[in-house]
This record gives structure tokens, C-alpha cells and sequence, in this order.
């Protein structure tokens, strides 16, 4: 059983980073670090930060669907390889030792971060979904790609998604974002069903989580924060670096 003061610290956890994805992205950077140091192995953490991820996606995936935000077609296009990927990546997470996780997601928090900085994702103007073939096959391979590292990690790859996206759609952020959700959603469910079999979620860790990610999804949601993006994206960044740094040396 779970303390108190264990429930109470995923909850805040899980509420400050379904803020923090709605506001800036990225609030993986911070939920899967606070479940290794809460004491779960690193695979387990991977297949427990999974059940808020997928509670999160398919209600953004409802929203969008309501407001006719909704590219199904090129969605489930991008998702089918992206699941492929992500059984695969999977099962690469599994497999790999608690001290080489661990170092690897310090780095790529790392990564992640200088896109956070940086942003060129931003920087898309609206012009459609019109693609031709060769477009298409590329971000199939390229969702392949995507597909793998999400089921291997997961952290940070909205930042992955919108990039591919925005080189190739030129899409506006809302209808990015809206195919991200509908694709990460799918490929979520095939990737956790991977950690499930391997008895390597815990329930009631990912449960809470969940619970605490569906309140900030729907507390930045709710009062759209512009001018808190700026000081969401700083703690983030010093929050992720101080995290990235304690995984390294944890694992020596």
C-alpha cells in the first residue's frame, strides 16, 4: 500500500505535468524520473507513467474530436507504423538494464530540453495536409522511428511529433497537436499492453498519476495560462536538468 505522503506527491506530480503538456509540453521529462526515485525499476516506471499518458491522450483525443479538429485519415496513416515501432521499443525498455535507463533518459532529457529552448516547432505557418507520395512514405519510416522511441521512453516525444509534422503538413500548432494525441493515443495502447504482459506496471502508482495529469490537463485547459507559459517552461528546464543530472549519478 501507498503512503499518504506517496499518493499526495504523485497527485502533485501528475497535476503539474498535465499542466505543464498543455502549456508547454514535455510533462513526461518529470513523471518518470519521480517514479525511479520513488523506488520502482526503471521498466516499471516506463509501463506505469503510460497509464496517465493514455488517460491524458483520449481526452484531448475527445476534445479535439468535438470541436472538428480531427485528421483521422492521416492519423491512423502515421499510427500504423508508429505501433510497429513502439512494440519493438517496447520491448527494448524491458530488456534494458536499470543503470543503462536510466543514463540514457538523462541524456535524452537533456535533448529534449534544448528543443523546449529553442522551440522550432513554433515557427509553422497554415497551409494544409496536402502530400504527396513520397511525403507520406517518409513519415511513415519517420514514424516508425518515432514509434520506436516512444515505446522505448516516451518523454519528450510530442517535441519529435511536431517537428516531423510541421516539416511536412505545415499544419497550424491546434491541428498538430490534435493528430499528435490521436497517434500517440494509438500506439500508447499497444505499448503499454507490451508492459502489461510483463507484469511491469504498477496499478495504483499509474492510477494516481493519471488522476493527478487529468486535473492539469484540465486546470491549463480551463484558464489558459499565456503569460504562466514562460515561467512553466523555466521551472521545467531547471526542474529537468537538476533531474537529469541525479539519474546520471544515481545510476553510478
Amino acid at each position: 500500500m501507498m503512503s499518504a505522503a506517496t499518493i499526495i506527491l504523485i497527485l502533485l506530480v501528475g497535476i503539474i505535468a498535465g499542466f505543464i503538456n498543455i502549456l508547454a509540453g514535455g510533462g513526461s521529462l518529470l513523471t518518470l524520473p519521480v517514479l525511479i526515485f520513488l523506488g520502482l525499476p526503471s521498466a516499471l516506471s516506463n509501463g506505469t507513467n503510460r497509464i496517465a499518458i493514455m488517460a491524458q491522450n483520449i481526452t484531448a483525443i475527445l476534445s479535439f474530436r468535438q470541436s472538428g479538429i480531427f485528421h483521422w485519415k492521416l492519423g491512423l496513416l502515421l499510427a500504423l507504423p508508429a505501433v510497429i515501432g513502439s512494440i519493438f521499443g517496447a520491448h527494448a525498455a524491458i530488456d534494458l538494464s536499470d543503470e543503462a535507463f536510466n543514463r540514457i533518459l538523462s541524456i535524452v532529457m537533456i535533448m529534449v530540453l534544448l528543443v523546449l529552448v529553442f522551440r522550432p516547432h513554433k515557427q509553422i505557418r497554415s497551409r494544409g495536409v496536402q502530400l504527396q507520395l513520397r511525403q507520406k512514405v517518409a513519415l511513415v519510416f519517420i514514424f516508425l522511428l518515432i514509434g520506436f522511441y516512444g515505446g522505448f521512453i516516451q518523454a519528450g516525444v510530442g517535441f519529435l511529433i511536431i517537428s516531423a509534422l510541421s516539416l511536412f503538413t505545415q499544419l497550424n500548432l491546434v491541428h498538430i497537436n490534435s493528430l499528435k494525441v490521436f497517434i500517440v493515443g494509438i500506439y500508447m495502447f499497444t505499448s503499454l499492453a507490451v508492459f502489461i504482459i510483463n507484469d511491469q506496471v504498477h496499478w495504483l502508482y499509474g492510477i494516481t498519476l493519471a488522476i493527478g495529469t487529468s486535473i492539469g490537463g484540465y486546470l491549463a485547459s480551463r484558464f489558459a495560462v499565456k503569460k504562466g507559459e514562460k515561467w512553466v517552461r523555466i521551472i521545467l528546464i531547471v526542474v529537468v536538468i537538476a533531474m537529469s543530472i541525479r539519474l546520471w549519478y544515481i545510476s553510478s
